[in-house]
Formats: C-alpha cells, structure tokens, sequence
C-alpha cells in the first residue's frame, strides 16, 4: 500500500515581505476581514468588526483565553560568555525541580551552565533530535515566575521585526483582551482572537451569541516549522489544554441541537477537535472521572489536523492568515477545501491584506 502523502511544496505561496504586518490595526477590531464559504468557495470582504452581523443568537463562540507569558530569554553560557537567547516551551517540572522544555538560539552541550539577569541560572540536561532541550533553573515556583516576568520579553515571532527592543505596546498588544490570569502559559499569542475587544464580546453576549472559553497553552504544536517533504512526517509536539466540565456540556448540547460552534483560531478548533477524541464514547457524561464530578478537565494534545479530516464540533472558524508549509495551512485546507484556501490567499495578496500575527483575518463559514 502506497505511504499516504501531503507535500510541503503544495503548500507553499509566495509572500511579498510588505505584507507581513509589523504592528496591529490603531483599534482591535478595525483590521480587515475575508469571508470565505466552505462549501463554494466564494469570498467577500469586510472589516472584522462585521464579524457582529454574522453571528447569531445561539451561536457557540469558542475562545482560547491562554495568557501569553515573557518565554524570551537573552542570557551567556557561564563558561564562554557566548550570548543565547532561549525561548521557554513548556514546564516539565517533577519533585520541586525547575525543569523546562526550552528552544535555546545557538550551539549547546549538555551540563552548560547559563546566566541570565537578576541571579538566574540554567544547567542543561538533555538536548533532543528535534532541536529542543530540558535544563533545570535555580529558582523554583513563585521565585521563579517573579524572576521570568522581571527579565522575560513578550516572545513575538521572528518575523516581526524590532531592531530597538520591543515597542511599548507590544506586551499589551500581543495578548488577547480575555486572557485569564489563572492561564499563564503560552509562549505565542493566540493570534486570532487578538481582533475582539471587550465592547464587542459584550455586544455579542447581548445579542445571544454563547461564549465559552478553552485554554490550549500554545507552543511548538502550534508553530513549529515543518522540516519534512511529506507533512504527514512531521511530529506534532503536545500542548496543555483545559477545559471547564459546564463548557463541555455547552459544546455537546450545541452539536446535539445543530447549532454553529464557531472556533477562535486554530488552537481553539485543535482544542475542541481533541475533546472530541479523547472522549468520543463519554461526552454526555465528561463531567464524571472516576465517578467524582470535575469542574475542569485537562489533557496533553498532539492532534495534526490535514485533509480528509472530519470535523466533528467545528463549524466555523475565525482565522489569521498563516505561513506557507504550515501545519495550520493543512487545518484551514481541512475545514475549507485546499483549493479554496489557495483562492483565498491569492484574492488577499492581491488585496494587500495584511498577513500573520499582527495581521487581517479570514472567517471560514
């Protein structure tokens, strides 16, 4: 049997650097939006803050409320001096130990020593294939997150450019106005929930529009680069989702009647799709886990959504416009059609929308 294959090339388009966006729109909802029909394949075009005309009463409005922590490190290997720059992925801690899965910039061995400002330090203890290693901080718990939001930088992606340091509004700016204090752990923002501002979620809540919140902690199952020819070999890394047990009710009932589930970005979409098969024979009775009611679940996800996908909560999906040879380029081909998508980005650069982070956004309906 012939190995099933996506390759990379087909997902591949041409960029011009103008339009990648390096700020984002003066007001939050006020970026361009395109509309795309999943079944058609017809577009049109609006600003974002038309997206209030489209939703309806007893939609189901899914948002990521994951808060985006400093990741961003600039420190020197103790021994040389040399300068790296690491971005924190996610905590392994076990038995009051620091440990982190990190990305560090620059060559690395095992038992280096790294300093940082403010008397933090790191000893590396493993370095994987896939480019990512585990080192251990000095500080722990509290300690460790005071010293993180003190000398940490909001970790923008690297195609957003900033030759004098960040600007003053981009710690604000690349944080969603509904990221829970209580859910600090991402280290990329959600992006495409960056477009809603806190007036009109509540103009949406006015109208009828139900609003439910996952936390998926975004980080290289997000973002990581795909470096295979085939992106079925690709190796998605797990993130950190949590959902409340009265929000997985609200979703089961809302397919139960039919009613639009409409995902904020790609990490909402991935967190729901994820419910779905981790619980797929027991979602009318999630809220029970060894028969003890829950008022939150929480799982590890490295679901690869590509096509021929089945969809089985997301309707809709509110969207950015994302890199070529991308895992979420194959997740909008999924939900849309691939060759809608490539319609689609070519009508936008033609258009001269403003593509990625701080960019317009798409609405696959």
């Amino acid at each position: 049997m012939k190995k099933e294959e996506i390759l990379i090339d087909d997902f591949d388009y041409y960029l011009p650097e103008n339009l990648i966006a390096q700020k984002p729109s003066l007001k939050r909802d006020d970026c361009r939006l395109l509309f795309l029909n999943k079944r058609n394949g017809e577009i049109r075009h609006d600003k974002f803050k038309s997206i209030e005309n489209e939703l309806n009463r007893n939609d189901v409005l899914v948002l990521n409320n994951s808060k985006v922590f400093p990741a961003r490190l600039h420190g020197q290997k103790k021994l040389t001096e040399g300068k790296i720059e690491l971005l924190l992925h996610h905590s392994l801690s076990i038995q009051n130990k620091e440990i982190w899965e990190v990305m560090i910039k620059g060559k690395i061995n095992i038992e280096t020593i790294l300093e940082f400002k403010d008397g933090l330090e790191a000893k590396v203890l493993e370095k994987n294939e896939d480019g990512l290693c585990k080192i251990e901080f000095n500080k722990k718990n509290r300690e460790f997150f005071k010293t993180i939001n003190k000398i940490g930088e909001t970790p923008l992606p690297p195609y957003i450019k900033r030759e004098k340091g960040l600007h003053k509004n981009d710690k604000s700016d690349y944080q969603t106005v509904f990221a829970s204090d209580d859910k600090v752990g991402s280290s990329a923002a959600p992006t495409a929930g960056l477009h809603f501002s806190k007036e009109m979620l509540n103009r949406l809540e006015e109208k009828g529009v139900q609003i439910i919140y996952v936390t998926l902690h975004v980080g290289l199952g997000t973002f990581a680069p795909v470096k295979t020819k085939n992106m079925l070999d690709h190796k998605m890394h797990s993130e950190f989702v949590s959902i409340k047990t009265n929000y997985v009710k609200k979703l089961v009932e809302a397919r139960e009647e039919k009613r639009r589930i409409i995902a904020v970005g790609t990490t909402s979409c991935r967190a729901i799709e994820s419910l779905v098969k981790l619980k797929s024979d027991e979602l009318n009775t999630i809220d029970k886990v060894d028969n003890k009611v829950k008022e939150e679940i929480s799982f590890w996800t490295d679901i690869y959504i590509y096509p021929g996908y089945k969809f089985e909560l997301t309707n809709a999906l509110i969207t950015n416009f994302h890199l070529p040879k991308s895992t979420l380029l194959l997740l909008v081909g999924a939900l849309a059609k691939v060759e809608n998508i490539k319609k689609a980005y070519k009508e936008a650069i033609d258009l001269k929308y403003r593509f990625f982070s701080y960019g317009d956004a798409m609405f696959i309906y």
